[in-house]
């Protein structure tokens, strides 16, 4: 059976997936990939596209930068795709935190450069809602959600006063993120290992993304979206808020704001698709593998891949069709 006769998802990458040189080689490869970042600078009015292959990385991994260069990139790939392997028809779309933008624009529920101009907002705000250094994420590994979530509320209340600390991400079986204020993640850790965890780790952000700390920049982003124009999706988009599949326009708007400030139901997401909606088939369009790697931890009996570049599609329509 060919990969084109499988049902696939389409699922796009978040924060944290960004590379010196993301989109490059798919650019070269397809006219529809190089458009999407003419298409991107323009959006924008600055070069996007150089910051993405050139760097420098300091500047890519500013949270307003980060955020527009993943969607771009996951885009072009996207449209790639549409160009190279146009037989490859999802059945369902769906993105980890910021890759919820990208999978709306795939499904064609939102607009690429509306969303480009959104998610470099979203990067500001977000940035601008906690001082750097007061806020914090940690990966908790090795735990189920139920404990992490008890470390985090016992880590919250055991300061000198309440601080905020909660999941901010249900990423696949024992692996939770959880966000809040510096000094609380950091008590958390310390817990979380005495309580059995096999590793619990800082994590390289500069904002505790998904936490209620976040509120200021869901205020920010709400009458944004509010403003901005969706249509409903060609295919179902499955939201990170809800982890259901949503067939509105209106009600993707919304659980966008609310995303912002709630914690990512990965794990969920990826189950519905497989269980309820019959994936076979999840492919990573964008830069980088995180999801692949969380997918296949999570999946029963599907499989989840990565398509790195042109040559690794090739690859695997060879595969598949021989197979």
């Amino acid at each position: 059976m060919s990969l084109a006769d499988k049902k696939i998802a389409f699922v796009f990458p978040g924060q944290g997936s960004q590379k010196v040189g993301m989109g490059r080689v798919w650019a070269e490869a397809s006219t529809a990939a190089r458009q999407a970042f003419e298409e991107a600078d323009e959006a924008l009015g600055f070069p996007l596209s150089r910051l993405c292959w050139e760097g420098p990385e300091e500047e890519l991994n500013l949270t307003a930068n980060t955020q527009p260069a993943l969607v771009a990139a996951a885009i072009a790939v996207h449209r790639a795709l549409g160009e190279l392997a146009p037989e490859l028809r999802p059945v369902a779309a769906a993105g980890h935190s910021l890759g919820e933008y990208s999978a709306l624009v795939a499904a064609g529920a939102l607009g690429f450069g509306e969303a480009l101009r959104l998610v470099r907002r979203r990067g500001q705000l977000m940035q601008e809602a906690v001082p750097v250094g007061r806020g914090a994420m940690a990966a908790i590994i090795g735990l189920d959600a139920i404990a992490v979530a008890g470390v985090a509320a016992d880590a919250a209340q055991s300061g000198e006063h309440p601080e905020v600390c909660a999941v901010a991400n249900l990423n696949g079986p024992g692996q939770t993120v959880i966000a809040g204020h510096k000094a609380a993640v950091d008590r958390a850790v310390v817990l979380a290992k005495e309580r059995g965890a096999r590793k619990a780790t800082l994590l390289a952000v500069s904002a505790p993304f998904h936490s209620p700390l976040m509120r200021p920049a869901r205020e920010g982003m709400a009458p944004l979206l509010a403003a901005a124009e969706f249509r409903d999706p060609l295919v179902p988009v499955i939201t990170n808020v809800d982890a259901v599949p949503v067939a509105s326009g209106e009600v993707a708007r919304d659980a966008l704001v609310r995303q912002i400030d709630s914690p990512v139901r990965w794990m969920e997401s990826v189950l519905r698709m497989e269980e309820e909606l019959g994936v076979e088939v999840f492919v990573e369009v964008g830069p980088g593998s995180v999801l692949s790697g969380l997918n296949r931890r999570i999946v029963k009996t599907a499989r989840a891949t990565a398509i790195s570049d042109p040559a690794h599609l090739r690859q695997l329509l060879e595969e598949e069709s021989e197979g």
